[in-house]
């Protein structure tokens, strides 16, 4: 998954995807503690495309709480 992908996402399309990608790395990580896994360099994929999702989370959340803090001055 492409960061330019990813910022086309609305913020609950981003923590849905985050959280399917954090439940398949589980099952993956399970599963290779008990057989070897026909791909795994899936583990290290579903990794970065976590890291460039919640990035991309946090870049939106930072955008917004400045916004939402000089509203209360």
């Amino acid at each position: 998954m492409r960061a330019e992908e990813i910022r086309e996402l609305a913020l609950e399309d981003i923590a849905a995807r985050i959280r399917e990608l954090e439940e398949e790395r589980f099952r993956l990580q399970f599963r290779s503690a008990t057989e070897p896994l026909e791909d795994p360099l899936r583990l290290r994929v579903i990794r970065k495309d976590i890291a460039r999702l919640k990035t991309v989370q946090r870049e939106r959340q930072q955008e917004t709480a400045p916004a939402k803090a000089g509203a209360s001055r």
